[in-house]
């Protein structure tokens, strides 16, 4: 079995990991209410996606 030769160093190992990183979910407002949502998601206060009512709600 094929063994390294030598020890990965602490730079080398760092930069193949810099795109590793987590990145924040980004946020939009809902058009309808206000509050804000993840993109492509129907308002969990309103109930509303692209204008249009998707989910009854206590409120509608």
């Amino acid at each position: 079995m094929p063994v390294p030769k030598r020890r990965t160093s602490k730079r080398v190992k760092n930069q193949r990991r810099s795109h590793d990183h987590l990145t924040k979910p980004q946020w939009s407002s809902c058009a309808n209410c206000g509050e804000t949502v993840l993109p492509h998601r129907a308002c969990a206060k309103c109930g509303f996606y692209r204008g249009r009512a998707v989910i009854p709600t206590k409120e509608s």
